[in-house]
């Protein structure tokens, strides 16, 4: 088992959810420390929005922190004008690699109020995170590179 899916079992044995697990993770990584008022955002998300079985937690989770990378967060700043681009390459990327971008679609059941993490959608949270990462450190990464 990689470090990453240690970390996110732990996570999900937890109780938190694919989203959660995403901006957790990202945040640790980013050395941003814990923002429990992010992490309650983020819950309004889990299974597929609302529980509704729509979009992908670790879809919207993956593009939550690349907002959290790239937008804007306080009145004097920018957002990094890449920022669409790389939410558009995670979101193409996303639809060729699973079936469709709908909670409900990809582990093939409802989810109810008190239902657990499922367990299928490890490699799917794994997956997704790695790819975000991949994408942050390639075009913010090259950004900063080039400033040195």
């Amino acid at each position: 088992m990689s470090q990453d899916s240690f970390r996110m079992f732990k996570l999900a044995a937890q109780g938190f959810c694919c989203t959660q697990i995403m901006v957790l993770m990202a945040l640790e990584d980013e050395g941003k420390g814990d923002n429990p008022d992010l992490i309650r955002a983020m819950q309004g998300l889990c299974g597929g929005m609302g529980r509704s079985g729509g979009t992908c937690g670790a879809l919207t989770g993956g593009v939550s922190i690349i907002g959290l990378a790239a937008g804007k967060g306080t009145p004097t700043e920018q957002a990094n004008p890449k920022l669409g681009r790389m939410a558009g390459e995670l979101l193409e990327w996303f639809d060729k690699t699973f079936p469709s971008r709908d909670c409900e679609d990809i582990i093939q059941t409802k989810l109810g109020e008190g239902d657990a993490y499922p367990v299928k959608c490890g490699s799917i949270v794994s997956t997704t995170y790695a790819k975000v990462r991949e994408i942050i450190d390639q075009t913010i990464g090259d950004e900063e590179e080039e400033e040195d």
